[in-house]
């Protein structure tokens, strides 16, 4: 993409996990002139796709280095474990750490969680990925623990999933560059944060555009009123001046009848 068409459109990029389709949406609503492109990145790249100018902004997972970058925070996401479904776990609602003491617990080099020291048993071996690590659950190699969008996003018929507590929560913010907080990152902002789309916020020149114009209006107006107020008066002038003249005449002509 050219600097050029960078700049008449806006660059949203997402990690696994993020559904951003009902912002996309309401963008495609309100900015149907400015096409907004998405992209897919893997969570650990996010912050330097940012910061390359890849994206104009990210929905990625906190904790992040915020070197460089605006985060706002927007939800917390559960924690579960992935498990077969005939596992007894299955059994229960909810799972602790506790439950998961003598448990082989797989934890892939792209995880997200922010563990000070992950549960269960650890394995000879971290997979690549939480896909990979997906498949090892239902090989019947340990069990995985991941956010909840996570495990929707790798879900297979043989596998199932339950709340976990006491350990970390996933937590997803949208982020963007300090240097680039553009007009049009503005009105992702507001889309994202529910603002209406008579939000004053991100649309500064749109309001003094609209407020110009209603300016002009009432001034062209008020100009037509004067003018069609002084065509009356010029009328009801005219008028009076016809009605004096009969009036002279009509002495005049008494005048002459007298003599």
């Amino acid at each position: 993409m050219t600097e050029s068409e960078a700049a008449t459109s806006f660059r949203l990029a997402y990690v696994p996990g993020v559904t951003p389709g009902k912002w996309v949406r309401i963008w495609g609503e309100r900015m149907p002139d400015v096409p907004l492109t998405l992209a897919g990145v893997p969570a650990a790249e996010a912050s330097d796709a940012l910061r390359a100018g890849e994206a104009d902004a990210c929905f990625l997972r906190l904790p992040t280095d915020r070197t460089d970058l605006s985060v706002i925070p927007l939800y917390t996401e559960t924690t579960v474990v992935v498990v077969p479904k005939d596992h007894v776990v299955t059994a229960v609602d909810e799972v602790s750490v506790e439950d998961l003491a003598d448990e082989l617990v797989l934890h892939p080099l792209d995880d997200t969680l922010d563990w000070e020291r992950p549960p269960g048993r650890a394995a000879n071996e971290r997979p690549a990925t939480t896909a990979d690590a997906v498949e090892l659950v239902a090989a019947g190699v340990g069990l995985l623990v991941v956010p909840q969008s996570l495990a929707r996003l790798y879900h297979r018929r043989d596998l199932t999933y339950r709340p976990l507590t006491g350990v970390p929560e996933s937590r997803v913010g949208l982020s963007w560059r300090e240097d680039r907080t553009t007009e049009l990152m503005e009105d992702f902002i507001g889309i994202v944060r529910g603002r209406t789309v008579n939000s004053s916020r991100g649309r500064q020149k749109e309001t003094a555009a609209k407020g110009a114009a209603g300016a002009a209006g009432a001034k062209s107006a008020k100009g037509k009123a004067q003018s069609k107020g002084g065509a009356s008066q010029g009328r009801r002038q005219n008028t009076g001046a016809r009605r004096g003249s009969g009036t002279t005449g009509g002495r005049r002509g008494g005048g002459r009848r007298r003599s």
